[in-house]
């Protein structure tokens, strides 16, 4: 059982929760949801690491509560975020920026949370610990190359055991866009190349690119390339859908300067494989 030891872990996280959608005269009970989230994240052991203050994975939970159909039951469309520090610079890229639309939970006041590994407790516990596990393993991710397969392997887990508590979020069948695939899609081997593209992106692409920029814009040219290989095989993967939603302004800057070829070349791969962006996506030929 992970408990709140009230030290240093791994994840610096921050919950708000909107809730201007809800009647109901205690509202508290929001506020408290804030505190409590954010202390399952921040103080729960999640790793057998030791970790630094100043190491702590920045997250943020976003949750829009929609709906209370009963007293301590809620309905909520969640945005994950997450991001890591990018060498020698003070900027932070995102690795996350995921949105959730299947939260169903019950909270009562002073409810505590707890996670019992390999036992489905509660949905709440199990989709805040999924979450904690996937922004783990995309964070050892863009480290080491495939270095979060442990915690992915963990948040798949949980997946597997809250399938049988008939929540929405962790079906197959209900959308393409949730949990389940989420996870699906971070442990396929037909995915392994987006995995081994993230070490690529961060290591060899952001974290050189104040070093030598041309370099890191060929490097992350060929992740693009390699997400365009998937995309055609898996036109609705919500992996390639996921990236685009951390990195797309991001990828646009780093290719608003540079060399025309290769800035050609990474505008039609983009257009190509994110359209939605295409607009975005122009100043990085119109220079």
């Amino acid at each position: 059982m992970l408990t709140y030891p009230g030290n240093s872990q791994e994840l610096n996280c921050r919950v708000n929760v909107n809730a201007d959608r809800v009647q109901t005269t205690e509202r508290n009970i929001f506020s408290e949801m804030e505190v409590v989230f954010a202390q399952f994240m921040t103080e729960n052991k999640w790793t057998d690491k030791a970790y630094q203050p100043f190491e702590r994975i920045n997250c943020m939970i976003n949750i829009s509560i929609e709906n209370m159909p009963s007293i301590g039951v809620f309905t909520a469309s969640v945005q994950i975020q997450s991001s890591r520090p990018v060498y020698d610079t003070n900027y932070e890229t995102i690795l996350l920026n995921f949105a959730d639309r299947d939260w169903q939970f019950q909270y009562t006041e002073s409810m505590r949370l707890d996670f019992v590994e390999n036992t489905f407790t509660t949905n709440l516990a199990s989709m805040l610990s999924f979450y904690a596990y996937v922004i783990l393993g995309l964070d050892y991710n863009s480290f080491n190359k495939l270095g979060g397969t442990e915690y992915f392997s963990k948040a798949l887990n949980i997946a597997n055991l809250a399938q049988g508590s008939g929540m929405p979020g962790w079906q197959p069948f209900e959308s393409n866009r949730n949990r389940y695939w989420l996870i699906e899609n971070l442990t396929s081997t037909e995915m392994l190349g987006i995995r081994e593209g993230y070490y690529t992106y961060h290591r060899l692409g952001i974290d050189n690119f104040t070093v030598n920029p041309e370099e890191a814009r060929v490097s992350i040219l060929g992740v693009l390339k390699e997400l365009e290989t998937v995309k055609d095989l898996y036109t609705n993967s919500i992996l390639v859908i996921s990236f685009f939603d951390a990195k797309s302004d991001e990828i646009t800057q780093i290719y608003s300067e540079g060399n025309i070829q290769v800035r050609r070349e990474a505008y039609n791969i983009l257009t190509k494989i994110d359209p939605t962006k295409t607009e975005k996506y122009k100043i990085i030929v119109q220079n």
